[in-house]
């Protein structure tokens, strides 16, 4: 790919102004002026490409450069510390990777700046789901920079070896397909399954998308709570029964993405549901990853037929305590320009917003997962949109938590947080 010309076409459309100067700091809260530094806040970049993005940038914007102010790789210790900045109505941070639930409540707040939809000219080229991400009472708050859908991996070899052709397409049939393979020799130690399922946000995931693939819902359409139903239960019982069968691994009970992630490349597990930012780690072969050549990639699979994802992914906003608006404001057309965003794919596998990348045959020959990836994404359900998002997701964490731990059936873990919801979501 001829990244260096386009490289050099998107920093002189992107980049005019380069003066040095840094007349944002009096600027009101909305109003995108002021050119100079800026820093980007974001999450432990594990891709390790972020800084090769950021330096793009930097090399034809000497007066406008962008400092990668890396948080922790948690995400509600993000959150935490982007809110403890917002307080303090601190310019530390300028752009804000933000998890795509947090756009109502920094909104609500003021703690980001409306981007006024002429000032993003790529916008109507974005998956219409991403953008709705980025929304707030419609008026737009952020970009989409990458998206996310839940995937399964699993152990193709193993498969192929126990005489199954394909990859399980219900939680039943995932089930049959762990008892066969654990008849082979190569298959001695290894667990079935295994999510996310520390008490973090991607416990909210992944519970969100075991009630969501039996026909549930955390919130319904209207916006209210309706968690306490037999199907949400159907879909929590499934987790439940995981960890008490030994079908998941007790050690899940500690993983987060990344713990996941390398559980899986060492062979110790026959399914993950993870992120698309798996393959290529999993894919290399410089030893870090036992499975390379391996495994596959398949939508997640559900009570009934294919599952539901919970909709991820990062959009970038702007601080409206930050100075140098109009820096930040081209740096993130920067970054989720067509070519960016490609650049990104093809080193860190993360999944574009770009809807043209799904359907680039190049990019779908280098990553197959890209046709189940584009179906996750479209099939998947937001988590709770909600301006006390933070309140909500850690009820969902306590209730979903406990019922894994035993510590609470999954009737009462429903019910106390049918409860809890209907205290925190008031609108």
């Amino acid at each position: 790919m001829a990244v260096a010309s386009s490289l050099a076409l998107l920093a002189t459309a992107c980049g005019s102004g380069d003066d040095g100067s840094s007349s944002g700091g009096g600027s009101s809260a909305g109003a995108l002026e002021g050119r100079g530094p800026i820093t980007l806040a974001g999450g432990k970049d594990t891709s390790g490409n972020l800084q090769n993005q950021i330096n793009a940038w930097n090399a034809s914007h000497p007066n406008e450069k962008v400092e990668l102010k890396e948080l922790p790789e948690d995400a509600d210790a993000q959150r935490q510390q982007m809110v403890q900045n917002a307080t303090a109505k601190s310019d530390a941070y300028s752009v804000l990777v933000m998890d795509v639930v947090w756009t109502s409540e920094f909104a609500a707040n003021q703690w980001i700046t409306q981007i006024p939809e002429d000032k993003v000219p790529d916008l109507g080229k974005l998956i219409p789901a991403t953008v709705e991400t980025a929304k707030y009472r419609d008026k737009l708050y952020g970009v989409p920079i990458t998206s996310d859908g839940g995937l399964l991996y699993y152990r193709k070899d193993l498969l192929t070896k126990a005489g199954i052709a394909d990859a399980p397409k219900t939680w039943d049939e995932m089930t049959a397909d762990c008892t066969k393979v654990a008849a082979l020799p190569e298959a001695k130690g290894m667990s079935c399954y295994a999510g996310q399922f520390e008490k973090y946000e991607g416990l909210t995931v992944n519970f969100s998308e075991a009630v969501n693939s039996a026909g549930g819902s955390v919130v319904g359409k209207d916006g209210k709570p309706d968690v306490n139903t037999p199907e949400a239960k159907a879909g929590l019982e499934e987790l439940v029964n995981g960890f008490k069968t030994g079908a998941i691994p007790k050690a899940a009970i500690t993983y987060k993405e990344e713990e996941s992630r390398r559980a899986f490349q060492d062979g110790k597990l026959l399914f993950l549901r993870n992120w698309p930012y798996v393959y290529s780690l999993a894919s290399k072969t410089d030893g870090s990853s036992k499975v390379a050549g391996k495994f596959g990639v398949a939508p997640l699979p559900g009570k009934d037929g294919a599952g539901v994802s919970s909709l991820g992914g990062h959009d970038y906003a702007i601080s409206s305590f930050a100075k140098n608006k109009a820096t930040a404001i081209d740096f993130i057309n920067f970054m989720a320009s067509e070519a960016r965003q490609k650049a990104n794919i093809e080193k860190t596998s993360q999944a574009p917003t770009w809807q043209s990348l799904y359907d680039d045959a190049t990019l779908n020959k280098q990553f197959p997962y890209l046709a189940p990836l584009k179906a996750s994404i479209l099939g998947a359900q937001p988590r709770p949109r909600v301006v006390k998002y933070g309140d909500v997701t850690a009820a969902i964490q306590e209730a979903a938590y406990n019922a894994l731990n035993g510590k609470s059936t999954p009737d009462q873990a429903l019910s106390d947080l049918q409860t809890k919801l209907q205290s925190l979501i008031t609108q």
